[in-house]
């Protein structure tokens, strides 16, 4: 099937409201269209073969990369999204190349060591514009990235790189005014990212004997549900850890059925013909259902409280930080270290200092302070 025949199959199968690859608004630099693929597809495909998206396989997730295997990282965590994505747009007949290309973008500009890398990172920057992951993402995809002589970043589409500017302002390209709320499939990866991250950080927290799936039970009602779920799939079975295991992914299921359920309600409600219509809606249009959203909610506060704090995976997270900072600090002094490409797009050398940063993995970081002598001593 050639690019034009998926463009008419997309007319035929997708919600009105989707965003279809014909109805894109192009490229900043413009390019001869793909005969095989769709805009979208080609720009999923682009970031699969990036740079930036190969690294993300040695950084953080939640547990510092080098403390073991089995654990997520930041690539395997943009994998379960884009799973959990496909699921979810192919159920809505939204458009899964974008939902794709979205899914395997969006932490692109994660620096190592996760969130708590990212608040280093934003601390050394606070006076020269501040870091964020979101905007960092764009930064790559736009400017970082190089795979053509002719143009700088990897020439995504508008509609790829506005899903990628979460927390801020959507506005309309032809009339200059603020939209409401992103594309359907922005809003889509959006819930497919918190509902992957909760699923694998629970099952990893489990693993890692950091969570107690008792307790759990006793306290998180959305862990009962999954756990009385996964009961009555294996009554027979005796074996506590596999059955957590088995709660772990009737917890993503169930999940991924509120989101569409709820969604297919909303859609069904709603009377957007185009996708322009679905960002000026009165609320979102892909969500939770008020219950579930309680319970997700519950569940994240949950994690924050008895994982993410938690002293044994804090210790090396603060180490890992505390190394971050003063690699920081060090290239500073010794700018020479700082590949060139760095300075083209800096406003400042701090600026450039911080991309040569976020570019690396938690192993590199490592590297690099033995090289410049800046291990700390605990």
């Amino acid at each position: 099937m050639n690019r034009l025949e998926k463009e008419e199959l997309e007319k035929e199968r997708l919600h009105p409201a989707a965003m279809y690859s014909a109805d894109s608004a192009g490229r900043a630099f413009d390019e001869v269209p793909d005969p095989w693929r769709t805009r979208f597809e080609r720009d999923r495909d682009r970031i699969i073969h990036c740079s930036a998206f190969r690294r993300l396989m040695y950084k953080t997730q939640v547990f510092v990369n080098h403390v073991g295997d089995n654990q997520r990282t930041r690539m395997t965590h943009s994998l379960e999204v884009l799973q959990v994505s496909r699921s979810l747009a192919a159920a809505l007949n939204m458009n899964e190349p974008l939902c794709e290309a979205i899914a395997l973008a969006h932490d692109l500009g994660h620096p190592p060591y996760g969130h708590a890398g990212e608040k280093m990172l934003d601390e050394c920057m606070k006076d020269f514009g501040g870091f964020s992951h979101n905007r960092q993402s764009l930064r790559v995809v736009d400017i970082l990235e190089r795979r053509s002589p002719e143009y700088f970043g990897l020439n995504l589409t508008v509609e790829t790189k506005d899903s990628l500017r979460k927390h801020e302002t959507v506005t309309d390209l032809e009339t200059g005014q603020a939209l409401r709320f992103p594309l359907l499939e922005a809003q889509l990866v959006d819930l497919a990212d918190s509902t992957a991250y909760h699923y694998h950080d629970v099952d990893d927290g489990i693993r890692e004997k950091i969570l107690d799936p008792n307790h759990m039970e006793k306290e998180l009602p959305l862990w009962a549900m999954s756990m009385e779920a996964a009961r009555k799939r294996h009554p027979n079975h005796d074996d506590d850890f596999l059955m957590w295991r088995r709660a772990a992914n009737e917890l993503l299921g169930i999940t991924i059925e509120d989101i569409r359920a709820e969604s297919t309600k909303r859609l069904e409600q709603s009377s957007a013909s185009h996708f322009k219509d679905a960002q000026t809606e009165e609320r979102r249009l892909i969500g939770h259902s008020a219950s579930f959203h309680t319970m997700v909610s519950d569940l994240h506060k949950y994690l924050y409280e008895h994982m993410y704090f938690r002293e044994e995976v804090n210790w090396h997270v603060r180490r890992a930080t505390d190394l971050l900072s003063h690699v920081f600090q060090a290239v500073l002094k010794k700018d020479d270290l700082i590949p060139s490409r760095f300075f083209a797009h800096g406003d400042s050398k701090e600026r450039a200092a911080c991309d040569f940063l976020q570019g690396m993995t938690d192993r590199y970081v490592e590297r690099i302070a033995k090289d410049l002598g800046v291990l700390p001593t605990y």
